[in-house]
């Protein structure tokens, strides 16, 4: 049995979740619906990050108490779980104890390339994170679009430069493999550039006393990034008394997979591999690196406030529809804009006129007819379902051409349907074959959803069960 560790990365609980927060949950949760499918053992974790400055200004400008206004918004991101049908086996807070632990442990097996200075720099509270003047767009950070804060103050850096062949090396020979290609093309790039020693601390006054101490320092509370990053060994027990999760999952496992956006890249690939690194611990397998949801072609984002709400959607639409839209409307490793029309033109046509005027108009055909379906499918049958399972297990990844693929067998289907005329049929035995040869096709397609529509595909399942056909996706 393989083992498969899959997380998402942990967002900022300064505000309730977005559509893009969704679609990161989505994504890891096929890969780990997917790998447990194939009878791996699966860890999937997600969480939140907590002891960010943002959450403190975000508290701060709600009239509300650090703690009770990161506690208020976590539980936005967890519920998400029960919204959107996430299959996750551990969700991490920072603020929790063993966080705090694993991250000091950490911060000690890298103490020998740890060392403290005064310092000076260009800091963007949104990102987290320190930026030279040329990376800049007209004095405004590129991600936030605001000035960043000139920070004079004395911390504790991490030598990166000590790490920048070996890093170098491990992403250009894929033992740490980041996908797609263009943004481990950006990472070389930076790399190229020269790694600059980054800074991992903050004053606990700046801090507002938020945050985790530095080991050994009350007056330094610890980065966000180095703690955050953290979380994935932290969950598995690494700095607890039973470490058994950590060295089963981590340490002595091959396939260990981070699904992040493109954003924070830089972070997973550089930062903390060099981390990981210097504390000698096993490095991630896969960066698989997503995209953006835009709205009008900007970013969806707390920060600039065109966020479209997932909770809301679900309410709507249901949740195998909006996870249906985000895995196929947008693209695995790209970005995808977002608009009421685009998804519901995807719902009438793919869910409500596709899957399921397939399933309804089938199983109404099959009683109105007293039609049993236990024939062998046809040749062309088995071949066609063959050649889409092929094409998913090869392209499997990408989310959008994957559901396209299996929407591809919907259609054959249908034709088939059309040109066979069954409503018309006299003939007792070719009536079977007909039905035989389609209750085959969604029987399959309902094993092939499993991983993206895990609500939809067990009802497909039971209706064929009870041959009691309910609308799938009601039109609207």
């Amino acid at each position: 049995m393989k083992k498969v560790f899959v997380s998402t990365s942990i967002p900022y609980v300064n505000a309730s979740p977005h559509l893009g927060h969704a679609l990161e949950l989505v994504q890891a949760d096929v890969i780990a619906r997917h790998h447990r499918l194939l009878g791996d053992r699966v860890f999937f974790l997600s969480g939140t990050d907590e002891n960010s400055l943002k959450n403190v200004r975000s508290a701060e400008n709600a009239g509300e108490n650090v703690a009770d206004f990161v506690y208020k918004n976590y539980l936005n991101f967890y519920n998400l779980k029960e919204v959107l049908n996430i299959s996750f086996d551990d969700f991490i807070r920072t603020t929790e104890k063993r966080h705090f632990d694993g991250a000091q442990k950490l911060w000690m097996a890298c103490k020998k390339d740890i060392y403290k200075k005064k310092y000076s720099g260009l800091y963007c509270v949104g990102c987290e994170e320190y930026y030279k003047e040329d990376d800049l767009i007209n004095g405004l950070c590129p991600e936030h679009k605001v000035a960043p804060e000139l920070i004079e103050e004395e911390n504790y850096f991490f030598k990166l430069s000590n790490y920048q062949e070996k890093i170098k090396e491990l992403i250009e020979k894929d033992e740490v493999k980041i996908i797609p290609q263009s943004r481990k093309n950006e990472i070389l790039s930076f790399i190229n550039s020269g790694l600059q020693d980054f800074c991992i601390s903050r004053t606990s006054e700046r801090a507002k006393g938020w945050g985790i101490d530095v080991p050994g320092d009350e007056t330094q509370k610890m980065w966000v990034w180095f703690d955050a990053l953290s979380n994935y060994i932290n969950a598995l027990g690494y700095g607890s008394n039973d470490e058994s999760k950590f060295l089963e999952f981590w340490q002595n496992n091959d396939l260990k997979i981070h699904i992040i956006g493109k954003g924070i890249n830089r972070f997973h690939s550089v930062y903390w591999l060099a981390m990981l690194l210097s504390a000698e611990i096993s490095l991630p397998k896969i960066l698989f690196v997503h995209g953006y949801i835009t709205v009008d072609g900007q970013k969806m984002s707390k920060s600039l406030g065109n966020v479209i709400n997932p909770y809301n959607l679900v309410e709507k639409y249901g949740d195998d529809a909006v996870r249906y839209f985000l895995l196929r409307e947008i693209p695995a490793l790209g970005d995808g804009d977002f608009t009421f029309e685009k998804f519901e033109k995807r719902y009438n046509s793919d869910l409500a006129g596709g899957i399921g005027n397939l399933l309804s108009r089938t199983l109404v055909m099959i009683n109105k007819k007293n039609v049993i379906f236990n024939r062998n499918p046809e040749a062309i049958f088995v071949d066609k379902n063959q050649e889409v399972n092929k094409k998913i297990k090869d392209n499997f990844i990408q989310f959008n051409d994957t559901l396209s693929e299996i929407w591809e067998l919907v259609s054959f289907c249908d034709k088939y349907i059309e040109e066979k005329k069954p409503w018309a049929i006299k003939d007792k035995d070719e009536n079977e074959i007909v039905f035989s040869n389609i209750i085959y096709s969604l029987k399959n397609i309902s094993q092939m959803l499993k991983p993206f529509l895990p609500d939809t595909a067990e009802k497909i399942e039971e209706q064929i069960k009870t041959l009691r056909p309910e609308p799938l996706f009601p039109r609207i």
